[in-house]
């Protein structure tokens, strides 16, 4: 799955996104486009969870199709 996360600006910000998403799936895959503001995940979690952890963390995602 891939999300743009528009308040994205600095390694501070991905290291809490990579933080939040793991925190649902320890063994899940983040990888930080920080330039793009982009996400990549690789995860067996639901997408509908890792969005609304995103939104509580105050990254607000756009799911990419």
């Amino acid at each position: 799955m891939q999300f743009q996360i528009d308040n994205m600006g600095c390694g501070g910000c991905a290291r809490s996104i990579t933080t939040t998403i793991q925190a649902h799936d320890p063994a899940a895959q983040v990888m930080i486009d920080l330039p793009a503001k982009r996400v990549t995940v690789t995860t067996q979690a639901d997408v509908t969870a890792i969005e609304q952890a995103l939104l509580q963390a105050g990254f607000p995602p756009q799911r990419i199709a």
